[in-house]
């Protein structure tokens, strides 16, 4: 059973506000964005440094929240 989007893509364009991430105690902040998909959601990439062992590693980051059942929604 498909879940039902609750807002509308225009509802999403206008009112979406970055969503705040905390990774490894760095807050970073994922913008609103529409995926080539069709989906919307929000969009964070970046790097941080991760500790392993006492050594600082570098680790890229590319994340997506999107939102269930958006990529159904009619274009406008």
């Amino acid at each position: 059973m498909a879940i039902k989007c609750p807002v509308t893509r225009a509802e999403f364009n206008d009112k979406a506000q970055p969503v705040t991430v905390t990774i490894n105690g760095i807050q970073l902040m994922a913008e609103p964005k529409e995926f080539s998909t069709g989906s919307f959601g929000w969009y964070l990439n970046g790097k941080v440094t991760v500790d392993v062992g006492g050594k600082p590693v570098t680790a890229q980051i590319g994340m997506n929240l999107t939102v269930v059942g958006s990529k159904e929604l009619a274009k406008a």
